[in-house]
Order: structure tokens, then sequence, then C-alpha cells
């Protein structure tokens, strides 16, 4: 027998479709006679409730599209987690895309996400400005959308990020009290929204000891990976630039910063000194152990679950913004003169 139905049910026993209906989603209007007869019937004719039918009639899904723009380093598989921990735990489905860092597979996969009629979309996204219309539209059709840790720039927005400015501030300033001068800072794409924040922070923190901003040793880093971290110090080196620590605005970049160094002779942190920003698992099984802004990357997860629980209840609620706090871990790469 192929996809049994609702309807094979009903003739089986000689009832009403909307009888075999109430009874198999058990509403209190049958009695338990009939229904215990009707889901026996259901389990020895092999019936599977068509979701499908059931999303389109009730216009939910019970899904919620979770898009990233990579799950190559630590720090979004973390944030999925504790997404997953607080949806699954309410019978939510999750639908998980990478986005690769493009802006137009980010577009492609949020088509997908409404494809698939997802309750709600929460988004790390690639790109500040690209794509913006596409949210909006998305917003304005009544699906609600929580961005996580990079958002879009000029528009307000469900948000849950953490505070990149003071803690680059507070980082930078520790460097500086260990008695570093001539700190370089690797700094991420411009397209980023908490890489310009890391740079403020870093620039502030420099101006409140009056050290002057070097321009020099202030690099791109490219690509925000091992490599860009590497390339970023080799040019660091071709410059023949003078610089004492480097403040790293991803631990994947500082990593491959700090190990390019020591394969050239330097000594971390008593030549170099090296700190990151993110706080993966990675920074602390190094050796030397990297000092780094831990980001509470699975209560991110989690918050951004319960926000959009609470949009799906209420898509009209205005927009929340919600910092969380960060902490700084001291550890061997940046230990004091």
């Amino acid at each position: 027998m192929g996809h049994v139905t609702i309807k094979d049910i009903a003739k089986r026993l000689l009832l009403s479709n909307a009888t075999v209906s109430r009874a198999l989603t058990g509403e209190s209007n049958i009695s338990p006679d009939t229904r215990e007869k009707v889901l026996a019937t259901a389990r020895e004719m092999g019936y599977r409730a068509n979701p499908v039918a059931r999303n389109l009639q009730s216009m939910r899904s019970n899904t919620v599209g979770v898009i990233v723009p990579e799950m190559v380093t630590p720090f979004y598989p973390r944030i999925v987690d504790g997404i997953q921990k607080i949806l699954y735990d309410r019978n939510l489905k999750v639908v998980i895309a990478q986005s690769n860092e493009n802006p137009e597979r980010e577009r492609e996969v949020l088509r997908m996400m409404e494809d698939f009629m997802v309750d709600g979309i929460i988004i790390g996204i690639c790109h500040k400005n690209s794509n913006k219309d596409e949210y909006l539209r998305i917003m304005e059709a009544g699906t609600p959308i929580v961005f996580c840790d990079r958002i879009p720039e000029g528009i307000d927005v469900h948000r849950v990020i953490v505070d990149d400015y003071t803690k680059s501030f507070f980082l930078v300033e520790h460097l500086i009290r260990n008695g570093h001068r001539h700190i370089a800072h690797i700094k991420g794409p411009e397209y980023i929204s908490g890489s310009y924040e890391r740079l403020r922070g870093y620039r502030d923190a420099l101006e409140k000891f009056k050290i002057p901003y070097d321009e020099t040793i202030v690099i791109d880093s490219r690509t925000m990976d091992y490599t860009g971290g590497l390339t970023a110090a080799q040019r660091l080196l071709d410059l023949q630039a003078n610089f004492d620590a480097i403040f790293g605005f991803t631990d994947t970049v500082s990593i491959g910063a700090m190990n390019h160094l020591m394969r050239n002779g330097y000594k971390v942190p008593d030549d170099i000194a090296v700190a990151s920003f993110s706080g993966s698992e990675m920074s602390e099984i190094l050796m030397p152990s990297l000092t780094t802004v831990e980001q509470p990357r699975e209560k991110m997860g989690e918050t951004c679950a319960r926000l959009i629980l609470e949009l799906i209840k209420d898509p009209s609620m205005p927009p929340k913004s919600i910092v969380l706090d960060a902490e700084i871990k001291y550890r061997e790469s940046t230990r004091n003169k």
C-alpha cells in the first residue's frame, strides 16, 4: 500500500474523515472508544501524519531557520548548539545553512528559508550592507528575524551581540599596562560591523594613554582564517614595523599570526605579546595559551532562540537589542613583562 491517508482509515472504519482527523489530533469531543479504534487502525495501516498538509492548515511549520556565515571556526557551531538546545526542547525543528561569507549565497538561502515556510530566522550576516533590502522585505512579509553577532548597518532590528568596543578597549588597555607601546592591530574586514567597533576600542585605548595611532601597523587580515593572520604577520615583518604586541580581530587570525612569528624566531610574549577576540577552545590549548575576549557563544545562541520564540508569538514586538557580557581571559601570550 502507498501512503496511508485519513480517507483510507475512515473508509476502513466506516467513519467520516472529520471524525478520524479529530481522533488523530486528540480533540476532546471524540469518545475514548472511537479514538482508540482510530489510533489502533492507524498503527495497523502504517499511517503517518503529513506535516506539509498540517503546516498549510495551521500556517505554522514549527521550524526555525538558522543561517551562519561559516562553520569552519569553532565560533558559530557553539552558537548553533545553544539555539538547538532551546528550540529542540520546545519541539521545534531547526534548518541550518551556511552563506559561506557570500552575500549572493546568503540571499539564496534566505529565499530557501521562505520556501520552507520557516516561522522565524536567526542569522549571522556576512555583510553589513549587502542584503538589507531582503531582510526588510522578509520581516515586512511577517517572518521575524533575529540577528546574531553580526548586524546590518542603519536599520533597527532585533539583535543579540556583545560589546565589541568596550571589551576591545579593555584588552588593549591590558597590553598597555603591561608595558607595550607599539601595538599592531590585525583588523577584520570593513563589511563586518564588529570590525569597526573593535578598531574604535583599540584607538581609544591608545588615546587614553597618549600613544600615537600608527596606521602603518594596522593591517587588514583580508581573510578571517589562519592564513589571514599568517599573511598579516608577514606583512608586518616585511614592513620592518616597530611593534611589540598584536591585537587580532579573531582567535583564528591571531593564532595564525602568533605561530608565524614563533616560526620566525620571535618569542611570545617575551618579544611580542598577542591578544585576541572571540574566545574559542583553541585559545586555551595553544602553547603559549592565548589571551582573548571570550564571548558567551552558547548563551548567545540560547538568547537568540528565546528571542525568536517571543517574536513568533508577537511579531509586532518593537526591535530589541540584547547585549551580553564577555569575559577577558588573561593567559600566557600577554603576561607581564
